[in-house]
C-alpha cells in the first residue's frame, strides 16, 4: 500500500458517513428525489470525501484505479442512491479510466489534480440523434487545423450533460467529399476554454435518474492535438476496451441496489403481520425474496471476477462475451429485483419517495444504455455458435463443458441443455440463447467464490434458480413456432362485432 494511502475499509466508512448525513440527516433523499439535480451543498458534503479518486493514477495522488476499491464506492453509493452511483460509475468507467490509459501525461497532469482537489465531472459521449447502439456510424467528425482538431456534430443522451467540466467525445476523422473514415477517435473537451465548450440544445425531461441531466449537445470546438486519445492499435479497439470495462463495472452499481431491495424487502416483509403470521410465512413471498437474494448473490460473484480481470492494465477489446453477459444479466437482475420489492411493499412501494418504487424507473434504463440487453445477448448467442461452428459441435452442452467460461458450472444444467442447436436461429431465439449462457457463465463466477469460502447456502439457492430459469429459456428454444406481428391487425378485430 502507497505510504499515507487511508485504508479502503476507513475510506468508504467516511463515504458511508458522509451519504448518512445529507440523505438522512441534513435532509431526505426521499423527499430530495422529487426534484431534478442535487442541491449545490449536498454535491460539495459528498465530493468532499474526494469518491473519485478510487479512479486516478497514483502518481497523480489519487488511489491507483485498483477495480475492488471503484466497485466499492459505487456500491457504497447505490445503496442509498442509483443515480449517485451512475454519476460515480460514468466519472470512473468513461472518462477518468479511458483518460488514465490512452491519455497524453500533458493533459493528465491538468484534469487529475483537479478531480481530487476540485468538483470536477467528466462524461463521454458516443450516441448521436441518428446513431444510438449502431456506433460506427456516427457522423461527428474531426479535421486537422495545424497543431489543433476542429471537431463538428451533434451527440445526445450522455449523462452530466451541461454539468461535466470535462467530456471524451467520439468523432471520426473527416476524408472530404462527405466521406468519413472507418475508425474512431477520442479527444478530452474542456467546458472551461471558450474554444471547447459544448453546447446544450436542449435538456430532456428524463423519466427517473432524476439527479442526472440528460439532453442534446451540438459540438462545434477546437482542441490541442494532445488532447487526443492515443490507442494502442485501433481506435475502435479503444472504443471497445472502454466499453467492455464499463460493462465490467456494472457489477458495482448493481451490488449497493439489489442488496438495500433486498434488505427493504426482508425488513418489510419480517415486520408486516397478515392474519397470525408475518409476510415471511407465505410460500410465495419466500420464493420472491430468494430471487433477490439470488440477484445478490450473483451480483457479489461478478465483481469478484471484475475485480480480477478488468483493471486498466488489461486490454479488454476482446472480452465480450464476459463483458456482455454481467452488464445483460446484472441490469435484468436490478429491475427484477426493483419490481419483487415494489410488490412484497403493497401500496406504498407505488410512491415516487418509496425506494423501490424509485429503483423501478432508476434501474429501467441500465437495460438499454451502454448497449440494449438484447444486443448483447444476441452477440453473446454469435460468440458461442461461431464456437460451435469451428468445432464442429451441434450439442449446446457438449460445446459448453469444454468452454472455459461455462465448464465448472454446466454440470448443473445438464438436464436443461441435452439439445442439437441449429445455425440459422431467429433472432429471438439468439436471445433466449444468450440469456441461458449468462446465467451459466455468471453461475459459474459463483461456484469460483464458494470454493474461497462463499456462503454454500447462498450457492446452493442460487443455482436452483438460475436451473428455473434455464429450464424456462430451453423451453422457449425447442418450441417449434413463433408469433409474428400481423402489422393490417384492425381487419375483423373489434370485439364489438362478435357481440
Amino acid at each position: 500500500m502507497e505510504p499515507n494511502k487511508e485504508e479502503l475499509s476507513v475510506f468508504i466508512a467516511r463515504f458511508n458517513q458522509a451519504l448518512k448525513r445529507v440523505f438522512h440527516e441534513q435532509q431526505d433523499i426521499n423527499e430530495l428525489s422529487h426534484d431534478r439535480g442535487l442541491p449545490p451543498h449536498v454535491w460539495r458534503d459528498i465530493m468532499d470525501t474526494h469518491p473519485l479518486a478510487v479512479a486516478i493514477p497514483a502518481e497523480y495522488g489519487g488511489r491507483g484505479s485498483i477495480v475492488k476499491e471503484c466497485l466499492s464506492i459505487l456500491s457504497a453509493a447505490s445503496y442509498e442512491s442509483l443515480p449517485l452511483s451512475l454519476t460515480f460509475g460514468i466519472n470512473i468507467a468513461l472518462f477518468l479510466e479511458p483518460l488514465a490509459k490512452y491519455g497524453d501525461d500533458k493533459i493528465k497532469e491538468k484534469i487529475f489534480p483537479e478531480f481530487l482537489t476540485g468538483q470536477r465531472m467528466g462524461g463521454l459521449m458516443i450516441t448521436e440523434p441518428d446513431y444510438g447502439s449502431d456506433a460506427l456510424n456516427m457522423r461527428t467528425s474531426y479535421q486537422t487545423m495545424g497543431e489543433n482538431y476542429t471537431i463538428t456534430g451533434r451527440k445526445h443522451w450522455q449523462g452530466l450533460t451541461g454539468q461535466a467540466d470535462y467530456w471524451l467525445v467520439a468523432a471520426r476523422k473527416d476524408l472530404g467529399n462527405g466521406e468519413l473514415a472507418r475508425d474512431v477517435d477520442f479527444f478530452v473537451t474542456n467546458n472551461a476554454d471558450a474554444k471547447q465548450r459544448i453546447e446544450v440544445e436542449a435538456l430532456y425531461s428524463n423519466l427517473g435518474l432524476y439527479m442526472i441531466p440528460y439532453g442534446m449537445n451540438v459540438i462545434n470546438v477546437e482542441v490541442p492535438s494532445y488532447q487526443r486519445l492515443q490507442p494502442e492499435s485501433t481506435g475502435i479497439k479503444m472504443m471497445l476496451d472502454i466499453l467492455h470495462r464499463s460493462r465490467l463495472q456494472f457489477p458495482g452499481m448493481g451490488m449497493g441496489f439489489i442488496k438495500r431491495m433486498l434488505d427493504e424487502a426482508l425488513q418489510h416483509c419480517t415486520t408486516r403481520m397478515v392474519g397470525t403470521g408475518n409476510l415471511l410465512a407465505l410460500d410465495s413471498v419466500q420464493f420472491q425474496l430468494s430471487r433477490i437474494q439470488t440477484a445478490f448473490t450473483l451480483c457479489s460473484g461478478m465483481c469478484a471476477r471484475s475485480s480480477d480481470i478488468s483493471g486498466i492494465e488489461h486490454n479488454l477489446a476482446t472480452e465480450g462475451l464476459e463483458a456482455n453477459s454481467m452488464k445483460a444479466l446484472v441490469t435484468d437482475l436490478m429491475q427484477e429485483s426493483a419490481q419483487l420489492c415494489l410488490q412484497v411493499s403493497g401500496a406504498n412501494g407505488y410512491k415516487i419517495s418509496h425506494v423501490a418504487g424509485r429503483g423501478i424507473v432508476d434501474s429501467r434504463p441500465f437495460q438499454i444504455f451502454e448497449g440494449s440487453n438484447e444486443m448483447l445477448y444476441t452477440q453473446i448467442a454469435e460468440i458461442v455458435l461461431k464456437r460451435m461452428k469451428r468445432q464442429k459441435e451441434t450439442s449446446l452442452y457438449q460445446s459448453l463443458a469444454s468452454f472455459a467460461p461455462t465448464e465448472k458450472a454446466i454440470p448443473h444444467f445438464r438436464e436443461h441443455l441435452q439439445f442439437t442447436l441449429s445455425d440459422n436461429l431467429v433472432q429471438r431465439k439468439l436471445v433466449d440463447l444468450g440469456k441461458i449462457v449468462a446465467r451459466v457463465v455468471n453461475t459459474q463466477y459463483v461456484i469460483n467464490m464458494q470454493e474461497k469460502g462463499f456462503r454454500a447456502d447462498l450457492v446452493e439457492n442460487c443455482i436452483y434458480n438460475m436451473q428455473l430459469d434455464v429450464a424456462q429459456l430451453a423451453s422457449n428454444l425447442s418450441l417449434r413456432h413463433h408469433a409474428e406481428l400481423v402489422v393490417e391487425y384492425q381487419d375483423e378485430s373489434d370485439w364489438m362485432s362478435f357481440l
